[in-house]
């Protein structure tokens, strides 16, 4: 869901794209494991040539970026740079909202971590963040069952009821997971129309326009041939 908006928008480059569905889901894990996981697949990014990485995962960005930012790049690729979902996200979401109560609908992970209360605050310290934990709805999307609305729609009524509960002046919930997108027509059809959902793909695709714009260095190094 993020590298579709990705590749919309710098569709010249070359990309390569690693899902770790044998180890999924990353929410449920501790912070040592996601830790250990994300620099595994950040270095076999590397092996492949890639100088720059993006962590469309919210949990890895939450629970692993920081250390891999500040540890192990500058012994290990000093030249190379691993940037995550979270900041891009949290440094435009304030401007969404009008009554100043924005939801997180995210995996148990990203929501312990605080780090979207964290950051939103930083940006936008007027807005109210409610956070809810989904655990249910990344197997959801990974076992085809989103698609029965039968199996899915009770587990998606759960969360946002859940969610909706913490404050009725939420006007804006953001889907804080790469998975949460593909459940967006369930999500939408169960909210009122004055709530907007939003998803980050396009976020971050914008966000990387500009990082390449202000990093010419970095955007030299990478390869284009779509």
């Amino acid at each position: 869901t993020v590298m579709k908006e990705i590749v919309r928008l710098l569709p010249e480059y070359d990309y390569h794209y690693l899902g770790d569905s044998a180890r999924a889901p990353y929410g449920t894990k501790d912070f040592n494991t996601v830790y250990e996981y994300t620099l595994q697949a950040v270095k076999w990014f590397f092996a492949q040539g890639c100088p720059l990485v993006i962590l469309a995962c919210n949990t890895a960005s939450a629970k692993a970026l920081r250390n891999i930012q500040q540890k192990d790049l500058p012994h290990m690729a000093p030249e190379n740079r691993v940037l995550g979902v979270i900041r891009p996200t949290t440094e435009v979401i304030g401007d969404y909202t009008t009554s100043n109560h924005i939801g997180i609908l995210g995996t148990q992970g990203t929501v312990d971590s605080g780090s979207y209360v964290i950051e939103i605050g930083k940006s936008f310290p007027e807005v109210n963040v409610h956070q809810q934990a989904c655990p249910d709805w990344v197997p959801l999307v990974e076992s085809g069952d989103y698609l029965n609305h039968e199996i899915a729609d009770p587990i998606i009524l759960d969360c946002l009821t859940k969610l909706g509960e913490q404050s009725p002046q939420i006007d804006t919930i953001l889907l804080a997971c790469t998975h949460y997108p593909l459940l967006y027509p369930r999500i939408r059809y169960m909210l009122p129309n004055h709530i907007q959902v939003v998803a980050q793909g396009e976020i971050v695709a914008e966000s990387l326009v500009n990082y390449l714009n202000r990093h010419p260095d970095m955007e030299n190094r990478l390869s284009k041939n779509g």
